[in-house]
C-alpha cells in the first residue's frame, strides 16, 4: 500500500511539474505576441503621428527652404539674416504689442467695451505671412499679416485679412 501510495504522488508530481512547465512555456511565448504586437501598433501610431506632424508642419518657415533662402541677401550686398534667430524675434515683437492700452492693432478689431483683442498664439508661415489667433477672452479670430523685415532689421506689419468668429 505504501508503495502504490508513493508511486501515485510521484505520478503527481510529475504531472504537476509537467503542466507547471508547459504554462509556463506558453505563458511566456503569449507574453512575447503581445508584446510584439504592442511595439508594432506603437511604432504604426509613432510614424502616423510622425506624418500628421510633417503635414502640418509643411506650412512653416523652419521647414520651407525657398522661404529660408529669401533671408540670404549676402549675394546681392545685403545681410544674412539667420531664420532661427528672427522667428522669435518676430514673435515677440507682435506679441509685445498687446500691451496697448486699445489692444493689439494687428488683430484688425477694434476694442469691444472695455475688452481689448489681444495675439495669443503666432504661426510664421513663410517669409513674408503670418497667421495668428486672438480674441478678447469672449470672441475668438483669426488674422492674416504680412512682415516684412527691413534693412535696418526692423520689422513692420501690415494687416492683409482678418476673421472673426460668432459667439
Amino acid at each position: 500500500m505504501k508503495k502504490s501510495l508513493m508511486l501515485y504522488l510521484f505520478l503527481l508530481a510529475i504531472l504537476m511539474n509537467v503542466f507547471t512547465y508547459m504554462f509556463y512555456s506558453r505563458e511566456i511565448k503569449f507574453e512575447q505576441e503581445r508584446y510584439d504586437k504592442t511595439t508594432k501598433r506603437l511604432r504604426d501610431s509613432i510614424s502616423t503621428v510622425s506624418a500628421k506632424l510633417a503635414e502640418s508642419d509643411y506650412f512653416s518657415l523652419e521647414n520651407n527652404e525657398n522661404a529660408q533662402n529669401y533671408f540670404d541677401n549676402s549675394a546681392s550686398g545685403g545681410k544674412f539674416i539667420q531664420y532661427e534667430k528672427l522667428i522669435p524675434v518676430v514673435k515677440e515683437k507682435l506679441l509685445d504689442l498687446n500691451a496697448n492700452p486699445i489692444g493689439n492693432p494687428y488683430t484688425g478689431q477694434d476694442k469691444i467695451g472695455d475688452k481689448k483683442f489681444i495675439i495669443n498664439k503666432v504661426k510664421i508661415l513663410n517669409h513674408r505671412w503670418i497667421i495668428a489667433d486672438y480674441s478678447n477672452g469672449e470672441i475668438w479670430g483669426e488674422v492674416l499679416l504680412k512682415y516684412f523685415v527691413n534693412d535696418d532689421e526692423s520689422i513692420d506689419f501690415e494687416v492683409n485679412q482678418t476673421l472673426l468668429y460668432q459667439k
